[in-house]
């Protein structure tokens, strides 16, 4: 049945947000800019609160109830669920590292809506690993940091309040290791979208995921505080590397844009009186059972119960991502003619599909990342 949560739970969307959500999927898509609107009413819904501590304000979830939201969200708005999960993974890393300064400054603002948390991790040039930054941060004579590069498929580009910025603190760019994501001698910032030298812009024209204001941030000679940095002076690649350790997964993006797919194929069957055929019936149940078996690597990924419960992270994006473009493809030759056409959701649902594998750790580097594990 369309719409329906995996394991019978209960939607945690309200109907009103759910049907909002929907209704600027089919409009931010030609536009290809984000719904303020949208994005104000998921401000005020107190869901972004979810990976909040309880006692800085938020819900306290775990990655179970993190991947949970983000697929309730994608399967009506993948670009506001790619711009949620950003956040959620914001909040979590300054509960994990901030300083108790931080945390009491920004946690309870990104628990109630008021602050809007993106990435700008990803560069020109430096490739999915992250290695070879050319934006730096220079430490000034009184302590400050000087900010300088340009970040680019920033998610939250221009809607968001405040950034986590990777930048190169090192004087000089570290040999390059197989096998790891980010590099030695480089440091997150937190910086607040209100900082001078802070310019966002938008106009990438992505294929996919159009809603989700991706696009550049500009740092041109930002100066950020000491008290700015997030974890310690070049430690970067171990907060990186707690990120897939969490079990936080952009799979849970491909599980609901494959649950979108799914519902388009069974109101389809349902408007053409097609359910009466077995074969129609159990080409539905093909998909959804390969839904399933994506939702349940998802899933595991978020209660961390495997042996080695960042692989299976990586693992979870992979299976998932390959398959929601499989169900995305199999829903849009169910529907033939009836969804071959402009604007038709199937196919922006494809296209937000394959935009998953490019999302970072793309599903490249996931490859690397489990391969090296392998070997040591």
């Amino acid at each position: 049945m369309p719409g329906v949560v995996g394991g019978g739970m209960r939607p945690l969307l309200t109907a009103e947000l759910r049907a909002r959500l929907s209704e600027s999927a089919d409009t931010t898509d030609p536009a290809g800019e984000p719904d303020r609107q949208v994005l104000a009413q998921l401000r005020a819904s107190g869901l972004l609160g979810t990976a909040v501590p309880v006692r800085h304000g938020g819900a306290g979830g775990d990655a179970v109830a993190v991947n949970r939201i983000v697929a309730e969200l994608a399967a009506v708005n993948p670009s506001v669920a790619i711009v949620a999960f950003q956040h959620f993974a914001v909040s979590a890393r300054i509960a994990e590292w901030g300083t108790e300064e931080q945390r009491e400054r920004w946690l309870p603002g990104l628990a109630d809506g008021s602050v809007l948390a993106a990435s700008a991790w990803s560069e020109t040039g430096a490739g999915a690993a992250k290695r070879n930054l050319s934006s730096t941060g220079t430490r000034l004579a009184d302590g400050r940091w000087r900010l300088d590069g340009s970040k680019a498929f920033a998610t939250g580009a221009g809607v968001a309040d405040i950034y986590l910025v990777l930048v190169r603190t090192a004087s000089e760019a570290p040999p390059v290791v197989p096998g790891g994501y980010g590099a030695d001698g480089q440091t997150f910032f937190l910086v607040g979208a209100d900082t001078p030298g802070v310019v966002p812009e938008l106009g990438f024209g992505l294929a996919g995921m159009r809603g989700s204001a991706t696009g550049l941030v500009a740092l041109d000679g930002c100066v950020v505080a000491d008290a700015d940095l997030l974890g310690p002076v070049g430690g970067a690649a171990s907060v990186i590397a707690g990120v897939r350790e969490s079990g936080a997964s952009l799979g849970a993006v491909s599980v609901g844009i494959a649950q979108g797919a799914f519902d388009v194929a069974v109101r389809h069957a349902e408007h053409r009186g097609l359910l009466a055929l077995p074969t129609v019936r159990h080409r539905l149940v093909d998909l959804a059972t390969r839904l399933e078996a994506a939702r349940a690597v998802v899933d595991r990924a978020g209660a961390r119960t495997s042996a080695d419960p960042g692989l299976t992270t990586l693992h979870s994006k992979l299976h998932a991502s390959v398959a929601a473009e499989e169900i995305c493809l199999d829903v849009a030759r169910m529907l033939g003619s009836a969804g071959y056409h402009d604007g038709a959701r199937i196919g922006r649902l494809l296209s937000d599909a394959r935009g998953i594998a490019f999302m970072g750790p793309t599903n490249d580097l996931c490859r690397d990342l489990v391969a090296a594990s392998w070997t040591g």
